[in-house]
C-alpha cells in the first residue's frame, strides 16, 4: 500500500443526495447535539441584552389581545357566537403569534444561517427545525395568558382539553411545513423575504382569529376548513372553551397540513444541495 492509498482511505466523501427523497433521520440523529445546541442559542439570543427579558413572551401578546378586542370587538362589533372578545381573540391569537413566528423564521433560515452553511456539513432541515423548536417557548410562557384569562371569565375545563395536543402537534406542523417550500424558494429567490411580512399578515385574515366561524357562509365552509390554519385555531378555540369537536370541519385543515409539510420536506431534500452554490 503506498502513501496515497493509505492517504485516500482516510478520506470521507460527501455527496449530495439525488432525486425526491424525505428527511434521512439517521444523519439527523448524529447531529442532534448540533440541533439542540442551535435550538438554545436562538433561545438565548432571542432576548439577550434586553431589560424585560422573557416578559416580552407575555407582553407582545397580550397588547395585540387588547387592541384587536378594542378595535374588532368594540369598534367593529364582531360577533363571536356569545363569548366574550377579549376571551375569544386571547384562545387565537396566542397559537396564532407563534405560527406566525415560527413560519417567518423558518421560511429565512437558511439565508440567515449562510456564514455557516459555507463552512461545515450537516443536514440543512437545521435550520428550519431550530426556528419551530425555539419559538415553542415563547408559546409555553404565552399559555399563562390564556390561563389567567380564562381563570378570570370562570371557563370550566371540559373533556376537549385532551384533544389539545393533538392541536399543539399541527400548530407546529403548518409553520415547519411552510417553513420548508419558502426557505428553499428563499435561496434562489429574494423576494421572499421581501414578500414574507405581507404573506403572514394577508394569512391571519384568512383564519378565524378576529371573527368567528360561523360567520363564514355555509356554501363556503368546506373550500374555508381546507385552510389548516383554521383547523389549529378553531381547534384551540373548541379544546378551551368547549363546544362540539366537528371533525369533519377540522379534518380537512389537518390533511392540508400534512400535505404541506410531506410536499415541503421532499423539495426540501431535492434541492438541498444547491444550497451553498447558490446563496
Amino acid at each position: 500500500m503506498n502513501k496515497e492509498q493509505a492517504k485516500g482511505e482516510n478520506v470521507i466523501q460527501i455527496k449530495p443526495a439525488s432525486g425526491w427523497q424525505f428527511v434521512n433521520w439517521n444523519e439527523l440523529k448524529e447531529y442532534r447535539d448540533l440541533f439542540f445546541f442551535m435550538v438554545w442559542r436562538d433561545i438565548k439570543v432571542l432576548y439577550a441584552q434586553t431589560i424585560m427579558g422573557f416578559s416580552w413572551a407575555i407582553l407582545q401578546p397580550l397588547i395585540q389581545i387588547v387592541m384587536f378586542t378594542i378595535i374588532f370587538g368594540k369598534v367593529a362589533s364582531l360577533p363571536t357566537d356569545g363569548i366574550p372578545y377579549f376571551l375569544f381573540s386571547t384562545v387565537a391569537i396566542i397559537p396564532w403569534t407563534y405560527m406566525s413566528s415560527a413560519m417567518s423564521g423558518s421560511s429565512m433560515s437558511l439565508v440567515s444561517g449562510k456564514a455557516m452553511l459555507g463552512k461545515v456539513y450537516f443536514p440543512r432541515i437545521i435550520f428550519p427545525l431550530t426556528s419551530i423548536l425555539s419559538k415553542l417557548v415563547d408559546f409555553s410562557i404565552s399559555l399563562l395568558i390564556v390561563v389567567a384569562v380564562m381563570i378570570y371569565y370562570k371557563v370550566p375545563l371540559t373533556l376537549n382539553l385532551l384533544y389539545l395536543p393533538l392541536f399543539v402537534v399541527f400548530m407546529a406542523i403548518v409553520p415547519l411545513g411552510v417553513g420548508l417550500w419558502l426557505s428553499s424558494l428563499a435561496i434562489r429567490f429574494r423576494d421572499v423575504n421581501f414578500a414574507m411580512q405581507f404573506f403572514i399578515r394577508m394569512l391571519m385574515y384568512t383564519a378565524p382569529v378576529v371573527y368567528a366561524v360561523s360567520s363564514i357562509p355555509d356554501e363556503f365552509k368546506f373550500l374555508y376548513s381546507l385552510n389548516p390554519l383554521v383547523s389549529v385555531i378553531e381547534g384551540f378555540r373548541i379544546c378551551l372553551l368547549g363546544g362540539t369537536l366537528d371533525w369533519g370541519f377540522l379534518v380537512p385543515g389537518m390533511v392540508t397540513a400534512v400535505v404541506i409539510l410531506v410536499t415541503g420536506a421532499l423539495y426540501f431534500k431535492r434541492t438541498e444541495h444547491i444550497v451553498v452554490d447558490v446563496i
